[in-house]
């Protein structure tokens, strides 16, 4: 099951008690004050690993609370610190504080580790209080309370390669001939309903991700279709490869469906719609003459590369130019920093 999104409270351990206590000890008279002061409470942590990509984790666990730390006892001896509370989450996970309407981190790499809450200090015992005029004192303070936040977590998938297309378009087809992923495939609409990842892997240890994103359709932008909640998935994508079917079912036209989906992606987004795109014309084995693409490249003026996903015809060449494109938009992209 995917899910995205998740609404969780969390909170970090309280401090511990100090200790109230005198030390009694056999021929010791006025043994003086000994109470040992209490531990601290675990905090709590969100940490990216590299074997999730769902918040599956959270659908039914909504509270997430660190170890209190243990009150002190007599003989001076210190309460045991609280154990910290380290919460994984899959890499592109955003953490929003629900309460003020923050973002508090963008775990957006693998390894990263945020602390959301804070545990709270112990309490310090009576023998902190000892001093050349108050060689007895009882007093003791509690621990502090530690923070807690109503939070949530919203996650963005993170591919280098991210589908965009008509339903039915053939970019789940697409996925399973370049990669591993199996995706569900059939020939009606919306047939994908979740982001699917894939590793498509080339020669020389090279490789690249790949995500199917379900398929858009005019007013995805503002909530029509599977499209609106998952049009931020592409967000954290590297490039687009816009798929077109070069002859749709419905008798619509290859060249309105690809502006139709350009327009959803521009009104959502000026940073998405800004992003390279790489046309591929999707069911080629339909047209032997290739009437229809050279059609299709001279009504967009545009770079069009030809591929049949499901005879595999163009594959190959495919995956080494997305690739590349990959490889240079990321070069560009670290010479902007």
């Amino acid at each position: 099951m995917f899910i995205d999104e998740a609404e969780i409270w969390v909170k970090a351990g309280d401090g511990g008690y100090g200790c109230l206590s005198f030390r009694r000890e056999k021929y010791v008279p006025k043994g003086g004050p000994d109470g040992g002061n209490g531990g601290k409470g675990g905090s709590v942590y969100f940490r990216t690993v590299r074997n999730l990509d769902t918040l599956l984790d959270f659908a039914g666990k909504h509270h997430w609370q660190a170890q209190n730390g243990q009150p002190g006892s007599g003989n001076n001896k210190h309460g045991a610190d609280g154990q910290d509370l380290t919460i994984n989450v899959p890499p592109g996970t955003l953490v929003y504080d629900t309460d003020l309407g923050l973002l508090l981190k963008d775990l957006n790499k693998v390894g990263m580790k945020a602390c959301v809450c804070r545990g709270g200090k112990g309490g310090k015992g009576n023998k902190a209080f000892a001093t050349p005029t108050n060689q007895a004192p009882r007093t003791t303070t509690p621990g502090k309370k530690g923070q807690e936040r109503n939070i949530r977590l919203e996650l963005k998938l993170i591919a280098d390669v991210g589908l965009v297309g008509m339903p039915n378009a053939g970019k789940s087809t697409l996925i399973s001939r370049c990669s591993a992923a199996r995706p569900k495939i059939a020939d009606y609409p919306f047939t994908t309903t979740t982001p699917v990842l894939g590793i498509v892997e080339l020669s020389d240890f090279r490789r690249f991700v790949m995500a199917d994103i379900p398929g858009l359709i005019d007013g995805a932008h503002s909530g029509a279709g599977l499209g609106f909640e998952f049009l931020k998935h592409i967000e954290r994508t590297t490039i687009i490869a816009h798929i077109i079917d070069i002859m749709p079912a419905d008798g619509s036209s290859p060249v309105d469906n690809y502006h139709a989906i350009r327009n959803e992606l521009d009104q959502y987004s000026k940073a998405l719609a800004g992003k390279e795109e790489f046309i591929v014309a999707n069911k080629i084995d339909l047209d032997p003459d290739g009437e229809i693409v050279t059609e299709l490249k001279n009504k967009l003026n545009k770079t069009v590369y030809p591929v049949s996903a499901v005879t595999g015809a163009g594959i190959k060449g495919l995956s080494e130019l997305l690739w590349q494109k990959v490889k240079e938009a990321k070069v560009a992209a670290e010479k902007q920093i």
